[in-house]
């Protein structure tokens, strides 16, 4: 017996470090218990579809966008989220789908650039809402990508703040751990736009990354995949270099077919990118945020408000104009 805990223990070591650090803090692969990805049966391209059959552009919109899975998004506007969450992972589970899911709720969200303001009206609302989210998922197969812009702009908080930030995030991954086993939880890490490789895998581990399964990358932003593949793997090697451990992430492709052109905000030009599959020099490429969704009364979406289904932009993004 002694030698066969030799045998192994030297095995362990001779692993590079990268594969010798557990890369999630489940055992269970959501992907593997699923028989490929849920399509949202209410997205908003799939109601504009539903509402308009009649338009031209129609058919268009839902053949290359109201099929392709896409992630749902959970915050104060889903009510109780407990009730949510578990009718949505229900449903996927009852399709053998792997659904995914965003929690957007966060205390003091886009504290500092404001355009998305809201979450939880405190700390303790937080640690409750996101408990009631990971319940509801309970045992079921998931994919969620936590808190969206959390960790990209610290530039007008306290440190007193971040670290209030970090403990919400932290405490999220626990619920997660502890409620959903069959959940691979992605905390959000910006894009490559934002910050350097060198902050965010700093700020990443201070949120309590370790605990996840791995980090988002490029939500509803428009860097091209080779661009966050290499923002990834610079991430990687700082937290290798840090702190002795890598971790999977995964890339949202929904907008950046034509890449960036420096603005976040509705651009002008975009194209829907690679539809979501695993792989593609991430563990997932996932469509995170819907095309032809508004970013806000902005750019070519000037007018709407954030989240409405704008079909002419929805269009042109198929296309590329």
């Amino acid at each position: 017996m002694r030698r066969s805990i030799r045998a192994l223990t030297a095995a362990l070591l001779a692993l590079p470090l990268a594969l010798a650090v557990a890369p999630s803090a489940h055992a269970a692969d959501p992907t593997t218990m699923t028989n490929g990805f849920y399509v949202d049966p209410d997205s908003s391209a799939k109601r504009w579809v539903a509402a308009n059959p009649g338009d031209g552009r129609a058919s268009a919109i839902n053949a290359s966008i109201a099929n392709t899975p896409t992630a749902r998004w959970f915050g104060s506007w889903s009510g109780d989220v407990n009730a949510a969450t578990g009718a949505y992972a229900g449903a996927a589970d009852r399709a053998d789908k792997l659904p995914l899911l965003v929690a957007y709720n966060i205390y003091n969200r886009d504290y500092c650039g404001g355009h998305s303001a809201g979450g939880a009206s405190s700390p303790s609302a937080y640690a409750n809402w996101i408990a009631q989210f990971a319940g509801g998922i309970g045992n079921r197969p998931a994919v969620v990508i936590l808190e969206p812009d959390s960790l990209g702009d610290y530039g007008c908080m306290t440190q007193a703040q971040i670290g209030e930030r970090e403990r919400m995030l932290t405490g999220a991954l626990a619920e997660f751990n502890r409620q959903a086993p069959n959940t691979w939880v992605y905390l959000d890490a910006g894009n490559p736009g934002w910050t350097s490789p060198a902050t965010m895998a700093q700020r990443l581990h201070g949120a309590g990354l370790r605990q996840a399964h791995g980090f988002s990358l490029n939500v509803s932003n428009y860097f091209t995949t080779a661009e966050n593949t290499a923002y990834g793997n610079a991430v990687n090697n700082e937290l290798r270099a840090r702190y002795g451990y890598t971790k999977p992430f995964v890339v949202d492709t929904s907008r950046n077919g034509n890449g960036s052109n420096g603005q976040w905000c509705n651009p002008a030009g975009r194209r829907i990118g690679t539809p979501t599959q695993l792989g593609g020099g991430a563990e997932m490429l996932l469509w995170i945020k819907v095309p032809g969704e508004s970013d806000g009364n902005c750019g070519v979406g000037a007018g709407s408000s954030a989240g409405q289904f704008l079909p002419e932009v929805a269009y042109k993004m198929i296309y590329g104009y």
